[in-house]
């Protein structure tokens, strides 16, 4: 937790479990209750036996890990899981010390009782939370006067509780010295361009987003250009630009950051193609292997365990057709390739850390592409080791990379085609041009 900079939250787990060890032992020493008769041979125990440490410090961790769940996972069956698994865990070790004869009944609940008190009296004495940049750090300077108007884009579906959301953003706006936001929810129809340039219409001095990659690609291609910063609360699956960005996934550190955190000016890249209106996207485009996973998500599957539906879905496309391709940078000659997928970047990091563009800057005003060419079904182990190590001298033909302002790809037949995420129609073609700095979004200090 320290190093995923939730130092509060390591600090208070480091106090609970201290406290527990430290009463425990105090307490057995005090009380200096024997151990039961019926003790199993095998390991005897001499020492006190009340409380038991076993129970009070399971309790406790188990306390602290709800806690931890509560604050950073968002799916509520996805936390009732973790609930559900860690109260077995602490019913199993209560019993196993009972039936091993180490303790009676009433040691074991006495230490779960200190465990489980320690952890509320952490909490209620110290809270987990981050604090705000707002409250840490000094103000930023403005480059222009503002009227401290704050407009909220959000697509209530990616939220479990849309009043409590509002709530959040509220109190933290306020805190922070901005005015009561004005707020514009996502449709069917339209899922931020509209809001966004009514946000803008109605004089935003900053512009939050929430949402989705889908919706975060929409609000920021509305609001290129017009120097209006955005604040990015990512509640999707991927959540690829954030993750970029070094937004946090928790949604309250993310509202933070969204209000109080500085500017930078980053690329977009503008898209055009077959079949395709004039569009952007932020993070990544693809054609083949990688469009087909999109493609192929299960949406009643997505909702219920998230990104490992896309890890399923990549599995049954793991055999993509291959693609002839050309690919044309900065207006030169075509050159012909063999690929399963191809994929543009403005950024390089996808899920879990894994760097598959590891030169990609997301405002450096080049995009970077990637051909991928696994000949089998199991050279794709050895293939993404190579490139994830950055080891492509080994990989022969499998790998190919390019960068260049803009990018031009074409493929002899139609294949899936992907922005951001969203899939957008097969086609033979993409063209590609980073906008270098257009579009300015707020990320931490």
């Amino acid at each position: 937790m320290y190093v995923k900079h939730h130092r509060r939250a390591a600090t208070l787990i480091v106090a609970v479990m201290t406290a527990t060890i430290a009463l425990t032992h105090g307490l057995k020493l005090l009380i200096d209750r024997d151990r039961p008769m019926w003790q199993n041979d095998l390991g005897l125990l001499d020492t006190r036996a009340f409380p038991s440490g076993h129970a009070s410090q399971t309790t406790a961790i188990a306390g602290l890990c709800l806690v931890l769940a509560v604050m950073l996972v968002r799916r509520s069956n996805i936390r009732r899981l973790i609930g559900l698994g860690l109260t077995v865990v602490v019913l199993v070790v209560f019993l196993d010390r009972v039936l091993l004869g180490r303790h009676y009944w009433t040691d074991v609940v006495g230490g779960g009782l200190l465990g489980a008190g320690l952890v509320l009296l952490g909490v209620a004495l110290y809270s987990p939370l981050p604090r705000s940049h707002a409250l840490k750090s000094l103000p930023l300077p403005q480059a222009l006067p503002s009227t401290n108007d704050l407009a909220v884009v959000l697509n209530p579906i990616k939220v479990e509780d849309v009043a409590q959301f509002q709530a959040i953003v509220n109190q933290i706006a306020l805190e922070s010295g901005w005015k009561e936001p004005r707020w514009y929810f996502t449709t069917i129809e339209d899922s931020g361009t509209g809001q966004a340039e009514q946000a803008s219409v109605d004089g935003a001095d900053l512009v939050v987003v929430c949402g989705g990659d889908g919706t975060v690609r929409e609000v920021c291609a509305e609001l290129a250009g017009t120097g209006i910063p955005v604040g990015i609360v990512p509640a999707g699956t991927g959540n690829l630009l954030a993750r970029n960005l070094g937004i946090p996934l928790f949604i309250r550190a993310a509202i933070d950051i969204a209000i109080n955190g500085q500017d930078r000016a980053i690329d977009m890249v503008k898209v055009t193609g077959d079949g395709l209106e004039d569009t952007h996207f932020m993070v990544m485009a693809g054609m083949g292997f990688d469009a087909a996973i999109m493609e192929g998500v299960n949406e009643d599957i997505k909702r219920r365990v998230g990104w490992l539906a896309y890890v399923l879905s990549a599995l049954k496309a793991l055999m993509f057709p291959t693609m002839r391709l050309e690919v044309s940078v900065d207006g030169g000659p075509f050159s012909k390739h063999r690929a399963r997928t191809c994929v543009v970047g403005n950024v390089g990091s996808l899920q879990g850390g894994m760097n598959l563009i590891p030169d990609a800057a997301i405002d450096d005003g080049h995009v970077d592409v990637v051909l991928l060419y696994p000949r089998r079904f199991l050279s794709w182990i050895p293939l993404v080791v190579r490139v994830l190590s950055r080891r492509e001298k080994r990989a022969g033909e499998s790998v190919a990379r390019f960068t260049g302002r803009t990018v031009v790809v074409r493929a002899s037949h139609e294949v899936p085609r992907q922005l951001d995420g969203d899939i957008i129609g097969p086609g033979h073609e993409l063209h590609m041009e980073c906008i270098h700095g257009r579009l300015l979004v707020r990320v931490p200090r």
